[in-house]
């Protein structure tokens, strides 16, 4: 979404954008030409922008006409080997998702469109997530042969229950912004137009109220629904970098980039 009402853009990145309207920040992902896909450059500053933010609400959504798509398969797992993508993991949980999953600023998710994927984690990472009727959730990392990131384990199942999110996570079914809304994996849908009116006064509501005893209360949160991010990031990470070795992971690439339906082997 590039235009937002009084908003002052403050910094610009290469990948993001990062912009403020009183107590509040922006960060939009700007690659709307592949919809909005995950690069390296993507994730470190994402990690950058909230790790430095001063404002006391955050509202992450996405250039449409997408929120984000996941990963850039072409990018960052370089080739159907997967092999460079496995020599960047580390058993640790991913620094963009620490920065926000981590964070004592209230976070909000304008999901304007697609948000599958890595894409559906960054949603999930959010306190609040406000939908368009044009958004799409869908978990689609069992269709390339990997484990979802730690939100789709530590939070999906809070929101929609185990049942819906093991139905979600086995699946890789997309789900629209009537049945997010259904299932309570958005608190509201509005009309695309009114996506950033609506966040940003969601935004300045949370705002408004005093950083101190909002920072106490995501630290409450944290304590009492969350799992230790960090020693899960670390189990994801170990177990993608199996995954990635898979035949199946590489049927399910190349199939992706040949658009065509994969045969997994279970090997």
């Amino acid at each position: 979404m590039d235009s937002v009402p009084k908003v002052r853009e403050t910094t610009m990145y290469q990948e993001i954008g990062y912009e403020t309207a009183g107590d509040v920040g922006v960060i939009t992902l700007r690659r709307p030409e592949a919809r909005n896909a995950l690069t390296f450059t993507t994730y470190r500053e994402l990690e950058e922008a909230v790790r430095g933010t001063t404002a006391r609400c955050l509202i992450i959504t996405g250039a449409d006409p997408a929120f984000c798509s996941g990963d850039d398969v072409k990018v960052v797992m370089a080739s159907a080997s997967g092999k460079a993508a496995t020599a960047k993991l580390e058993p640790r949980l991913t620094p963009a998702a620490d920065a926000i999953l981590n964070s004592d600023t209230p976070v909000i998710a304008a999901v304007n469109g697609a948000a599958v994927g890595w894409g559906m984690e960054l949603a999930l990472m959010a306190d609040l997530r406000v939908a368009s009727e044009k958004a799409r959730f869908g978990e689609l990392f069992i269709k390339r042969g990997l484990c979802c990131d730690v939100p789709g384990l530590g939070r999906l199942a809070q929101l929609v229950g185990r049942e819906r999110a093991a139905e979600l996570l086995l699946t890789g079914d997309i789900i629209d912004a009537s049945e997010a809304l259904r299932i309570g994996l958005v608190s509201r849908v509005v009309p695309h137009a009114q996506l950033m009116q609506a966040a940003m006064e969601l935004a300045k509501k949370v705002a408004a109220n005093p950083p101190l005893a909002a920072r106490r209360i995501k630290q409450g949160l944290r304590r009492a629904l969350d799992p230790d991010w960090r020693e899960l990031g670390a189990w994801v990470s170990t177990s993608l970098s199996e995954l990635f070795k898979t035949e199946d992971h590489q049927e399910g690439v190349r199939a992706f980039l040949e658009k065509r339906e994969p045969k997994f082997a279970g090997r």
